[in-house]
């Protein structure tokens, strides 16, 4: 006999596997996983020109940055650019004299199309504390700056029908720009358009979101309900028929999803049939803020998120998206290809890669002569890293090559030359993290060791500075070949987080390392998911380099 509980669990299931992203909404014809981009996509913006959507999301300290990802369907998405290459706005986006922008940097950035261009807003937090405008043509690049207005904290640029320019920014905050974008707008509308009523006195009530729709605006942000046991982060929505208001207020979506809490902070979209969609983000923990796919049903006026009983759509039988669009392997045979523009400038390598901090092109030797300090062509088919630096650790070690780390398990290894380090070297890779697991060759008195360490850096929270590194070895053996292959494995199933090593002397058969080494997901440091990274930094001088063969990605989806 069928009990009510299995009936009621039966009527659920059916009610879940109707639902599914097709050009952004929902059918019944196929169902989906979330979250949808299983991998660290915050603080997300979007908009649709066309068939495509096009998304732009915060990397901090990442360089080049604010990517531009693309998609017809919101679920399959693809990196097609990043607006900017670099930020010149002092030595610590160089990682000089221990200073960092880690956990800073670009942030909460928006896309528009208006009058046939792409615009993007983005601040940058910490010191000097201004804005940066950008737009191009197209959104595949290149992206040229515009202005550096004020700092406005998780900024919603808007072009209004009479062509007048706002952003609303902080809490509520509405500010206009001047038409051509140049700069805040003299004796234009600068003001706070609410207050926050007794409900959102928590600390979240931000990450601003607007749109227009049937002569209404709307701006949707993060928020979680204050004084409440077992809160929820939530989306809000605040409604008003001027745009300086008077605002309502309707909370969009309110759940639980998984064991990670709720999901907030996002945007909503309008597909080319006339639905609506929208991603919004959910903290999940060592792998970072995860888009989730959601279907939106207007009621009464209202962009009501979730499925009909206000839940995150989910089906446990698909395996998540492939992220073979964002994350990917790399053979270094570029030959010359252009992959993509970094803000004005051609990109030779995969848009797969960012530097951590802005990396060093070239540098003076101890000879006088000036050199590469990374090159995909000085040995065609390998990525040469070459130390132009001597740094203490990872942590503000320059030209260390990043890419996501994908759930909700993946693995990435590399084949490296070695012959050519010097003493006090150190190469290899790390699901780098601000806790984590580092396994590296360490070149010392002429002998090569394959060393495991678990390192934890302490970071200022003023200056940003690296204050310090808890290290820790696991586990070390000598070797005496030139040629190295390590691997590291990541498990972010359950809040595991936890990452493991392997090595091999000849590519066939491989060697666990130590034990399990956990990531952790911490807003005071790093503020960021747990990445790939690649690197070779010298401790002793600098001059040697290593070369990397290739970086292979694996995932697993289920």
């Amino acid at each position: 006999m069928t009990t009510f509980k299995n009936l009621t669990l039966w009527l659920k299931a059916i009610a879940v596997s109707t639902l599914v992203s097709v050009s952004g909404h929902t059918t019944a014809q196929e169902t989906y996983r979330n979250p949808i981009i299983n991998a660290d996509v915050p603080d997300m913006s979007l908009c649709r020109v066309g068939e495509y959507y096009y998304l732009i999301s915060t990397t901090m300290h990442l360089m080049p940055g604010a990517p531009i990802m693309r998609s017809t369907d919101m679920k399959n998405w693809e990196t097609i650019s990043y607006v900017f290459d670099r930020i010149e706005d002092g030595e610590r986006y160089d990682l000089i004299n221990n200073q960092t922008v880690y956990g800073q940097g670009q942030w909460a950035s928006s896309i528009r199309y208006h009058n046939g261009r792409f615009y993007v807003w983005f601040t940058c937090n910490g010191a000097p504390g201004k804005g940066f405008i950008y737009t191009a043509e197209k959104a595949e690049g290149p992206w040229k700056l515009l202005s550096r207005p004020r700092h406005l904290h998780d900024g919603s640029l808007f072009f209004d029908d009479d062509n007048r320019v706002y952003i609303f920014c902080e809490t509520g905050h509405l500010v206009e720009l001047n038409e051509d974008l140049s700069d805040v707008k003299p004796g234009g509308v600068d003001m706070v358009l609410f207050e926050r009523d007794t409900e959102e006195q928590g600390a979240l009530l931000e990450g601003s979101s607007v749109f227009k729709h049937n002569g209404k605006y709307y701006l949707c942000m993060i928020s979680m309900k204050w004084g409440v046991p077992n809160r929820y982060r939530r989306e809000v929505c605040y409604r008003a028929d001027n745009i300086t208001g008077p605002y309502e207020k309707k909370v969009l979506i309110e759940t639980p999803f998984e064991m990670y809490g709720g999901v907030g902070q996002g945007c909503l979209v309008d597909n080319a049939d006339g639905t609506w969609s929208a991603l919004i983000f959910q903290d999940r923990d060592g792998i970072g803020r995860t888009p989730c796919l959601l279907p939106c049903r207007w009621i009464d006026g209202w962009p009501m998120l979730g499925d009909a009983e206000g839940k995150v759509p989910n089906d446990y039988s698909k395996p998540y998206q492939s992220m073979e669009g964002i994350t990917s392997s790399d053979d270094f045979d570029s030959n010359g290809k252009v992959f993509g523009y970094a803000g004005d400038k051609e990109s030779i390598l995969k848009l797969c890669w960012q530097w951590n901090h802005n990396p060093i092109n070239e540098f003076t030797n101890e000879i006088g002569d000036v050199e590469k300090a990374w090159s995909v062509t000085e040995r065609p088919g390998y990525m040469r890293l070459r130390t132009a630096r001597i740094a203490e650790n990872l942590f503000i070690a320059p030209n260390t090559l990043t890419q996501r780390m994908t759930g909700p398990k993946s693995n990435g290894a590399i084949k490296m030359d070695i012959s050519q380090m010097k003493d006090g070297d150190r190469a290899g890779i790390s699901g780098f993290q601000s806790d984590c697991g580092i396994l590296a060759v360490e070149k010392d008195n002429g002998t090569a060791r394959i060393v495991l360490t678990k390192e934890s850096m302490r970071l200022k929270r003023g200056t940003r500075t690296v204050e310090g590194v808890e290290r820790e070895e696991v586990a070390s053996l000598g070797i005496k070949t030139d040629i190295v292959y390590l691997r590291v494995y990541a498990d972010f199933h359950e809040k595991r987080d936890m990452t493991w090593y392997e090595y091999s002397l000849d590519g066939e058969e491989w060697t666990r390392i130590g034990g399990e080494i956990p990531v952790r997901f911490d807003y005071t440091r790093f503020f960021m998911g747990t990445k790939f990274a690649v690197f070779n930094y010298a401790t002793k001088q600098t001059g040697g380099y290593v070369d990397i063969d290739w970086f292979h990605y694996e995932a697993d989806l289920r």
